[in-house]
């Protein structure tokens, strides 16, 4: 196995060692995509209709109501 990093001076613990390996990775990464629209519902056909009408107190004012 070849070596990829070496350290030259000092003494790194483990934890020090992951943590710069993980900082390296991080940097040569491929960036994120950005994340979708939000959905544009305003255009959407279906908001003009009518909701279904359930039996109730106000059913009879409800269904006259687009």
């Amino acid at each position: 196995m070849t070596e990829h990093l070496r350290i030259v001076r000092g003494d790194a613990t483990p934890e020090e060692i992951a943590a710069l390996v993980v900082a390296l990775a991080a940097r040569h990464a491929e960036p994120e995509a950005p994340p979708a629209p939000p959905r544009q519902t305003w255009r959407n056909p279906a908001r003009g209709m009518r909701k279904p009408v359930v039996p109730g107190k106000s059913a009879w004012r409800m269904s006259a109501l687009p």
